[in-house]
């Protein structure tokens, strides 16, 4: 128990819940990698400043990655009330209620905050808390997206000095413990004549690490690290990025041919409001990009069908079936949405 500057006692408390916090990106060019990103995410934060116009260019690509992204559990932040009138700030709040009127954010809270004062954090918090609860995950088998993977081997270290090869991503589901005998997928490409084979790679996680910890076991939110028995240069320079790990029996489906349940944009999100290109129909033998969670492709469409498309990737990805993919169309030398599905087999 310790004194407030003021003087006053802060109350005995007990640690409730651990959240991690993961900045988006919001230019138009990073939808897909912003919707990627949100594959991981229990809910979001939107926040507007209060001393601009509402919606700026990022907060109407914000509100569409989520909408997109299906999350529904939002806290809106109009933050920077400090540096306006009241006027400014009741004005603001009325900008941001009709800009997510009929939106999946219609029903968010708005909690005005001054982050520099510390106005208003404590009433933040207790609006994530109740509006975005920690999801029930139960027993489920256990299943890691890996964002990166890594050397931490210094140069000229000697063989009997060399440690195994590290990845780190976010645990989707399940738990996994220290021991475990792991499988990351699609794995390791190898060639044979002309064609080109996916083995997965078979390991052990040796050491895990979350918030700085050393942990025995580690269940799904948040990110984390752990440490395997690989050769190090099969891990680095995130050579393993994109890929699934899962323990032995339960690892999903891996897709070199995907069916989609296919919904397209009816505009591509523009930066400015009327600029926003109308998306057309997917072609046969076209070539879109393809992001899963982590996982990045380029797949070629071999069927269409209203609702509904296939793809043959050219770097397969594991994901379950059910599993978020959105697609890009190659304009002007960017890649830009245009579209979203949910793998079907």
């Amino acid at each position: 128990m310790g004194k407030r500057p003021d003087g006053a006692k802060d109350k005995e408390s007990e640690l409730q819940r651990t959240v991690s916090f993961v900045d988006a990106p919001g230019h138009e060019t990073l939808m897909a990698v912003m919707i990627s990103g949100a594959s991981i995410m229990d809910g979001a934060l939107l926040l507007i400043a209060a001393n601009e116009q509402c919606p700026q260019p990022q907060t109407r690509e914000h509100l569409a990655a989520l909408q997109i992204a299906g999350i529904e559990n939002i806290v809106i932040v109009q933050n920077k009330v400090d540096l306006v009138t009241r006027e400014r700030a009741i004005e603001s709040h009325k900008e941001i209620t009709e800009f997510v009127s009929g939106t999946i954010a219609e029903n968010a809270p708005i909690i005005p905050v001054s982050a520099h004062h510390d106005v208003n954090l404590d009433i933040l918090i207790q609006a994530v808390e109740a509006q975005i609860p920690t999801p029930d995950r139960g027993d489920e088998e256990g299943m890691m997206h890996v964002a990166r993977s890594f050397d931490i081997n210094r140069p000229g270290t000697r063989p009997n000095g060399l440690k195994g090869g590290i990845i780190g991503g976010s645990i989707v589901r399940g738990k996994f413990s220290k021991g475990d005998e792991v499988v990351i997928a699609p794995g390791r490409r190898s060639t044979q004549g002309s064609k080109q084979k996916w083995t997965p790679i078979e390991t052990r996680i040796m050491s895990m690490k979350g918030g700085g910890l050393d942990l025995e076991e580690m269940n799904a939110g948040g990110l984390c690290g752990i440490s395997t028995p690989l050769d190090p240069s099969m891990t680095k320079a995130d050579n393993l990025s994109g890929q699934v790990m899962a323990r032995k029996g339960e690892l999903p489906p891996i897709w070199e041919v995907m069916s989609l349940n296919l919904t397209l944009l009816d505009r591509m999100v523009a930066s400015e409001e009327g600029k926003a290109d109308k998306v057309k129909p997917l072609a046969l033998n076209e070539m879109l990009m393809v992001n899963a969670s982590t996982a990045t492709s380029v797949g070629v469409v071999n069927k269409v069908s209203k609702g509904v498309t296939t793809l043959t990737l050219r770097l397969p990805i594991c994901a379950p079936v059910g599993s978020r993919v959105t697609l890009s169309r190659r304009i002007d030398s960017r890649w830009r949405l245009i579209g979203h599905g949910t793998i079907s087999g």
